[in-house]
């Protein structure tokens, strides 16, 4: 596996980045968009996450580990570069912008 990183923000902390396997998150943001509704009323968190398991690489995510942390690492990048809308529902749901 590559050591290249990509840059990261997160919503929730405007202004702050991280540095993150670059390999491992373009496979969850491809899985991720692939199973991302267009509109509202959008997926919860566990419908994504369930949803994406067989669209990631066995060999980023032997058996779906670490998934669930590159899946919200993905969905707090893409709020934050407004690619991806939250709902203000319960529980939350999130679809494209």
């Amino acid at each position: 596996m590559s050591d290249e990183k990509i840059v990261v923000e997160n919503i929730n902390t405007p202004g702050r980045t991280s540095r993150v396997n670059a390999a491992k998150y373009q496979a969850m943001r491809t899985a991720y968009l692939a199973v991302l509704p267009a509109s509202a009323p959008g997926a919860t968190q566990a419908e994504l996450m369930a949803a994406v398991r067989s669209h990631l690489p066995d060999a980023l995510f032997p058996g779906g580990k670490t998934s669930g942390w590159w899946l919200k690492t993905v969905q707090l990048d893409l709020e934050a570069k407004r690619l991806v809308v939250r709902c203000a529902t319960k529980p939350l749901r999130w679809h494209r912008a």
